[in-house]
């Protein structure tokens, strides 16, 4: 897992209220349990046209916003299904970051668990953020997790909340079976010390 610090990128807007999981991935495509490929079914639905041809006014084809990295949604983004597939999707497309006024929790974990950060942020400051990105499209902004700040295109700053635990491991590029393994030693101690009869 990559390590999450600061990201500096162009942002996508998808201002659609109530967005689930077989919308963010359809159900016809969990039979895989790779994650590389599902960047492709993204939005599959919305995305496509019958015969497979990209939607020209789909934001995810807009050619402006190839490599961007932040996906603004609207509000409760990731409420349905708790498939874990759905931010590997997004993971797969290329985004390090999704900000909405409100996740589901299970997609909140799940996204956790595999280094896509979610960021939840007031009302008002996602109101201002998605005026400025429909006036400017391409303008960057930056989210410092560390600092625990996101920061406008128009340089307003304000503030995200996340658990210390998937913070640090997040900083670290660590996801949670890292994280264990790095007492590995500590716990080879334990062990050892132990007595025979109790192991």
């Amino acid at each position: 897992m990559n390590a999450f610090r600061s990201l500096t990128s162009k942002a996508i807007l998808l201002p659609v209220d109530n967005v689930d999981t077989d919308q963010i991935i359809p159900a016809r495509f969990l039979k895989t349990t790779h994650k590389e490929g599902l960047g492709k079914q993204l939005f599959a639905d919305w995305r496509y046209q019958p015969d497979g041809s990209p939607k020209p006014d789909f934001p995810l084809n807009d050619v402006r916003f190839e490599g961007a990295q932040i996906l603004v949604a609207g509000d409760n983004f990731g409420c349905g299904s708790s498939r874990e597939h759905a931010p590997w999707a997004l993971l797969d497309f290329g985004f390090r970051a999704v900000i909405s006024t409100r996740f589901a929790d299970i997609f909140r974990n799940n996204c956790l668990k595999n280094g896509l950060l979610p960021v939840e942020i007031d009302p008002q400051t996602h109101s201002e953020l998605m005026g400025e990105l429909r006036a400017a499209p391409d303008a960057p902004m930056t989210i410092d997790l560390e600092r625990q700040q996101i920061a406008l295109p128009n340089g307003k700053m304000a503030t995200f909340p996340i658990d210390t635990f998937s913070k640090n491991r997040l900083l670290k590029g660590m996801d949670e079976l890292d994280y264990l393994l790095s007492f590995e030693a500590q716990i080879a101690a334990h062990e050892a010390a132990r007595p025979v009869h109790d192991r």
